[in-house]
Order: structure tokens, then sequence, then C-alpha cells
């Protein structure tokens, strides 16, 4: 009797054990499925992001050519502009840290989303990695991408920004806000994008400043 209890208590412990391990690996899973396939450093001015809902995680794909794959979908790199420039716009300070032409093919379940913006199952679109600060003790309001101008002509404007992450409008006096803002292109064999930030206004609705023509070059 003794031996058979002793084997039923072995046997549930092995069970249990067994269990924790596959809840461990399980979690593990989870927490890898925002990973890329490449072996890239994150650069460091990603630190604090959250990965956006809907466009899979390009941060360490940095070499055209090179894929990366998540649960949102599939994206391979086509063109590169990571030399930070700052640029002043009356007291806000803008900062793109990196410029990317991407070809994505979304997972089955984003495509009612963005078939808003476009009909194509898989397509290429041009995306930046903003920072906008504050620098005033004034609350004031800005857009960093009003209209998109590609070398081929086309047209974008800040309503067809495929991000959602809510860097237009109010910023808070000394915040910093920074995120990412991209817009799905026809043509991807481009030159350069051209950059129209919005005017600068204050609380009031009284523009301090015009808006600010950047030309970036692949």
């Amino acid at each position: 009797m003794k031996k058979a209890i002793f084997l039923f208590i072995s046997l549930s412990l092995l069970l249990i054990g067994c269990s924790n391990n596959n809840t461990e690996q399980s979690v593990a899973a989870e927490n890898q499925s925002d990973t890329t396939n490449s072996s890239n450093t994150i650069p460091s001015y990603y630190n604090d992001y959250i990965l956006n809902p809907q466009v899979s995680d390009d941060r360490s794909i940095q070499d055209v050519g090179e894929s990366s794959r998540d649960k949102r979908g599939e994206l391979t790199l086509q063109a590169i502009k990571n030399d930070s420039q700052t640029y002043k716009i009356d007291s806000i300070e803008l900062t793109i840290r990196e410029a990317k032409i991407l070809h994505f093919k979304p997972d089955y379940s984003l495509i009612d989303f963005f078939h808003s913006y476009t009909h194509d199952e898989e397509f290429d679109f041009v995306k930046m990695f903003v920072e906008i600060k504050n620098t005033s003790d004034k609350p004031l309001k800005f857009a960093p991408a009003a209209i998109i101008s590609t070398s081929a002509g086309e047209k974008k404007t800040w309503e067809d920004d495929i991000y959602l992450e809510e860097l237009n409008g109010e910023i808070e006096a000394n915040e910093t806000k920074k995120g990412n803002v991209g817009f799905i292109i026809k043509k991807s064999k481009i030159d350069f994008i051209e950059i129209t930030t919005s005017d600068v206004f204050n609380e009031k609705e009284e523009k301090l400043s015009d808006a600010e023509k950047i030309k970036l070059e692949f």
C-alpha cells in the first residue's frame, strides 16, 4: 500500500513539473512573439517605445534587404536613412531619428484595418521615427508630418498615417513625444521624400510659426 501511495505522489509531482514547464515555455513564446529575425541591436532611441498594434516591429532591421516577421506580418527593408537630424520650429524641436521604406505583408487578421488605406494585400510604405519636444512653458499644437511628398510625385497627408500613434495635436509644456508616422506608397523606388510639418499654434489656436519643409534623401 505504501509503495502504491509513493508511486502516486511521484507521478503527481512529475505531472505538475511537466505542467509548469509547459506554462513557462508558453510565456517565453509570448515574450518572443515580437522579436525579429535580425541580429542587429535595437537603437537606443527606441527605449520605452510601445510596439504598434497594426504594423510589424522593424526596430532591429537596419540593413537593406533584411526581413523580420512577427504576429502582425512580415517586413522587408528596401531603403533607410538613419542619421538623426533635429529641426527647430518656434519652440518645437523635431528630431527625425530614421526614415525607412518597407515592404509589408500584413497578417490576415489585419487586412480589414488596412483596407481603409489600400485594397492590396501587401504594399510598400515610408515611415519615420520621430521625437517632438516642446521647449516652452506653455502647451503647443503641432503635427510632425502634415504632408508627405515623394520624388515619384505621390502626396499623402496626416490623415493617411497608418501608425496612429497620437503624435499630432497638443503637446504639453516641456513634454517629449516619440513614435512612428507612416504612409503607404505605390512607388517604392524613390530618391527622396519631402515632409511638410504643420504650423505651430498655441492653445488659443494662434499661429506662432510657419510650417517647415524637410527633405530626406535615401
